[in-house]
């Protein structure tokens, strides 16, 4: 699989908290990021795919909602994120 447990310490250490920390923002956010990645990858391929471009759809606006619970607790941390993931508004 493309998302292992190993490659889910990786983000929650280098973007969250610490690799404990599975509920921080930053790590979720990095998490939802690949995933949409690797489903964009796949829809390039597969175009009629529309189970996969619905939960690529749900994804984008999950983290587009943390984003926005992270741009109005911490503006700081939000420009952090949004520089180290190359995220656009």
């Amino acid at each position: 699989m493309y998302l292992t447990s190993e490659i889910k310490k990786e983000f929650f250490k280098t973007y969250g908290k610490s690799e404990i920390n599975t509920g921080s923002s930053e790590g979720q956010i990095a998490i939802f990021s690949h995933r949409i990645n690797h489903l964009t990858e796949h829809l390039r391929s597969h175009k009629k795919d529309f189970n996969t471009q619905r939960a690529l759809l749900k994804l984008v606006g999950k983290r587009r909602r943390l984003l926005d619970y992270l741009y109005a607790k911490d503006i700081n941390r939000y420009r952090e994120i949004i520089k180290a993931l190359n995220i656009r508004k």
